[in-house]
């Protein structure tokens, strides 16, 4: 049962990642990836209120599975935040690849605790 909660919440996610990517970046064109830094900010508070709520046992398994596993998986783009900033960096925009890493890491920790800690509360 739980992979196929993790499938199903994975075919919502991809989606979802790609019309939010297309909304942002028709309304930004400044070259920076702010659809990507977006989708993983609020992937990474998602996910970390998911777990807060799964270990205060307000959620089942087969919820965070769907939800946390397959949703945010799916949602969330670790391998397009690698590659915006290689070319980035190829594009010798070095100051903008670095501050995108480090506000794509610091502020995602940050989000995530934050969302552990909404978990914990309301759970």
């Amino acid at each position: 049962m739980i992979p196929l909660m993790v499938a199903l919440g994975a075919a919502l996610g991809a989606p979802c990642r790609y019309l939010l990517d297309r909304w942002v970046q028709a309304r930004h064109s400044s070259g920076l990836p702010l659809g990507t830094l977006l989708i993983n900010l609020s992937g990474s508070s998602v996910l970390g209120l998911l777990m807060g709520l799964a270990a205060g046992g307000a959620i089942s398994s087969e919820v965070l599975a769907a939800a946390g596993t397959g949703w945010c998986g799916a949602f969330t783009t670790y391998s397009t935040f690698s590659f915006e900033t290689v070319q980035l960096a190829r594009q010798k925009r070095l100051g903008v690849a670095t501050g995108y890493v480090l506000v794509s890491i610091v502020a995602g920790l940050m989000l995530a605790w934050g969302g552990v800690e909404l978990g914990l509360a309301l759970g």
